[in-house]
């Protein structure tokens, strides 16, 4: 239990962080004030979650996302009270980072970008469907990610993990960022949505990072771990 308080406390702390940069990028991004654009907000959240999934990958296995431990779930590589309080603690975190980040930003400014929050681009044609695909797709290449680095013994957590998956983040909200806003993370979402008070098409960010990161889940481990004798994973933590 103590182990499960203190990876929940990392994973409060790291989903924090995520959201206040991330969701910060983004609003300064829309509110022109200072930000890079697209490029930018891609850069932000990719280099936060490197340097996040980094400094906990060892103590909670740096999850940062609902989605993600959904996925390891789907496999049994988390087991299923963890993965239930992981993501209470990744909801919970996302809703502080976006509650602090409407505090230092002044009112004006972040209402007009909704906090940062995820939108449809409804206006160049994307459809809420689109979206949803688009994220599920995102979300898989997500996913699949940490199975390859960080879940698969014969990757490379202790070197690389957290600077892969964080360009992973890059190259996807690069190509998305600009449609769904290329969350990949229920909570990425919901912090900013619920502060902001606006949940239009609120289901795309729920069930599209859902779908794709249990897809990812259970091609990886099926098709690249159960049945292989070369593959010895550690077991899973209560």
């Amino acid at each position: 239990m103590d182990k499960l308080w203190r990876a929940c406390t990392v994973e409060f702390i790291i989903t924090f962080t995520l959201i206040f940069i991330g969701a910060g990028a983004g609003v300064m991004a829309s509110a022109d004030v200072g930000g890079s654009g697209l490029v930018g907000v891609a850069l932000a959240h990719g280099i936060a979650l490197a340097v996040l999934v980094s400094i906990s990958g060892h103590i909670s296995g740096g999850h940062v996302n609902p989605a993600v431990t959904i996925g390891l779930w789907v496999t049994g590589r988390v087991a299923s009270a963890r993965a239930g309080a992981y993501i209470v603690a990744q909801m919970a975190g996302a809703v502080l980072g976006a509650l602090m980040l409407s505090l230092v930003i002044p009112r004006a400014i972040w209402e007009a970008a909704g906090l940062g929050a995820p939108a449809v681009n409804t206006s160049i044609g994307v459809g809420v469907g689109q979206a949803v695909l688009l994220e599920a797709v995102l979300t898989f290449f997500l996913v699949f990610a940490v199975y390859g680095t960080a879940v698969d013994p014969r990757g490379a957590f202790g070197k690389v993990a957290g600077f892969s998956i964080g360009l992973v983040l890059t190259f996807d909200i690069l190509v998305g960022g600009n449609l769904s806003g290329a969350a990949m993370n229920p909570a990425r979402w919901f912090g900013p949505a619920l502060i902001a008070g606006d949940f239009t098409n609120w289901w795309v960010w729920i069930v599209g990072p859902i779908a794709g990161g249990i897809a990812a889940g259970v091609v990886y481990f099926q098709v690249f771990l159960k049945g292989n004798d070369a593959v010895a994973l550690e077991p899973v933590q209560p």
